[in-house]
């Protein structure tokens, strides 16, 4: 029985560490020197040009998804296709922004010397129906610019497979896997800037 628990705890540690696998990388440019100087940052969010799943095209995800729901009861679709462009705002971005100021020690400020920008590039949703299982991923690029002129970008650092689940796997809700996924890029973004 000894001899089973060392094995067995090198693939629970194994799986931990892979569930939170995701790659982050400065793409081009530098975090500028005295970013580490700074109280605060401004953060702001974009969304076009986005991949979700299958589909090349987000806009075409929303209109399958909506038809597929609208099938199988009058309305629900329309209400889905609000939901998932609210949630952005309601559950994304906060999401980001919790876990980024957590872990890089920074505030939140319009009016702040630098702004990152994260630009969302694909949404892998995922499902989950109680049996089995897909966990939600994201990818996107946080692009470091002077708030005075956003189109200086300074750095652009890339986010692969940010990955979004809820600990106990209680995340039937698709914004609910896809708002974890940014947390998990907030950490990581506020990790990164914070060496």
């Amino acid at each position: 029985m000894k001899h089973l628990k060392l094995p067995l705890l090198i693939l629970v540690l194994c799986i931990s560490i892979s569930s939170f696998a995701q790659r982050i990388k400065v793409l081009e440019g530098d975090i500028p020197a005295d970013f580490k100087d700074q109280k605060s940052v401004n953060t702001e969010f974009t969304y076009e040009n986005i991949g979700v799943g299958k589909y090349d095209k987000e806009e075409d995800y929303i209109k399958a998804k909506t038809e597929e729901y609208n099938q199988k009861e009058p309305g629900r679709g329309d209400n889905w296709a609000k939901s998932w462009i609210a949630d952005r705002k309601n559950r994304f971005e906060p999401k980001f922004d919790e876990l980024f100021t957590k872990y890089s020690d920074l505030t939140l400020n319009k009016n702040s010397k630098y702004t990152i920008i994260f630009h969302t590039t694909f949404l892998e949703p995922g499902f989950n129906i109680g049996i089995t299982r897909k966990n939600a991923t994201i990818n996107g690029e946080a692009l470091i610019v002077e708030t005075a002129n956003k189109s200086k970008v300074l750095a652009k650092i890339s986010i692969d497979k940010a990955p979004g689940k809820s600990f106990w796997g209680n995340d039937y809700d698709t914004g609910e896997r896809l708002s974890e996924c940014y947390a998990t890029a907030g950490r990581a973004v506020g990790k990164f800037v914070k060496k």
